[in-house]
């Protein structure tokens, strides 16, 4: 792993090729955008302490907004001139290609990972057992632009030799987020769902039905868990800041205070090579993230 002071120097530079017209210290607030993999009110909640505490920090005001559909995205964070988003691996692999974003830093959670996967799952009593179990099921994605919601059940039944998922399951509908896929099969609106393993867990302690009665039937590779990545000609000193501010919060009293809302062990370093694996699953379902356009309406 590189060393901080040399991932620091490799964020300088990159950050510096399209020069910014921003004075050194210019801007006073930054604009940091959030996914919805949980109900929106629960993840600004998550979030403002952290806002708070980058503030104080790097000495400019810090402010979330939630990107409310995961389809738009991209859209957003440019015509709304964001400054950084704690994309998902998918977002982020497709805000690297797009947008030559840069990622500096990710949480690692309380089990010490850095990394998260997809649960493609059902009920216990649905008598889903595999692959031809689900054939004319209802599929609970979570968005076409999500990783553990979307691109790995896509990538897992093309393997499987599903060509066409629309007349593979007698219908299929996105759920918006990820505990919205869980609950929608765990009561009986769904028959199959999809979504990541860190907001499965998280529910599965305050739910004692998630181990009752969903059982789980595949599981994707690993993929970064939700990273900041700044907008490329981002001021340096200013990404600079916030990389520094994220690595030390389990330095201090105060920033322990905010990883244990957010659920987080600490932070570490992130770059463009940690979404390999996210690029490959992309190309298995068939998605050309250059060319992706799609978007919610």
């Amino acid at each position: 792993m590189k060393s901080v002071s040399a991932k620091i120097i490799s964020i300088l530079v990159f950050l510096l090729i399209p020069l910014t017209t921003f004075a050194q210290s210019s801007q006073q607030q930054i604009i940091i955008g959030l996914i919805p993999e949980l109900n929106v009110f629960k993840q600004m909640e998550r979030f403002s302490s952290l806002g708070t505490y980058l503030t104080e920090k790097t000495g400019i005001k810090v402010k979330f907004t939630i990107l409310s559909r995961y389809g738009n995205i991209i859209e957003r964070f440019s015509t709304e001139r964001l400054d950084g988003a704690f994309f998902g691996s998918f977002t982020g692999a497709l805000a690297i290609r797009k947008l030559g974003v840069v990622p500096l830093a990710r949480p690692v959670n309380l089990d010490g990972e850095s990394t998260y996967h997809a649960h493609l799952f059902t009920r216990k009593d649905s008598g889903i057992k595999g692959i031809a179990g689900m054939k004319g099921k209802k599929m609970a994605f979570v968005d076409k632009a999500t990783t553990a919601g979307y691109v790995f059940p896509a990538a897992y039944l093309k393997e499987h030799g599903v060509s066409d998922i629309n007349k593979f399951f007698s219908e299929t509908f996105y759920a918006g987020s990820h505990d919205a896929a869980l609950y929608a099969v765990l009561n009986k609106e769904a028959d199959v769902g999809s979504c990541k393993n860190t907001i499965y867990d998280m529910i599965r302690k305050t739910d004692p039905r998630i181990d009752k009665e969903i059982v789980i039937l595949a599981e994707s590779s690993s993929v970064p868990s939700n990273g900041l990545c700044v907008r490329k000609g981002l001021n340096p000193q200013i990404a600079n800041k916030l990389y520094e501010a994220l690595l030390n919060l389990d330095k201090t009293p105060e920033g322990k205070a905010v990883l244990v809302k957010l659920n987080f062990k600490k932070f570490i370093p992130t770059s463009v090579d940690d979404y390999k694996p996210v690029f490959e699953m992309t190309q298995k379902a068939g998605i050309d993230l250059r060319k992706y356009g799609y978007k919610n309406e």
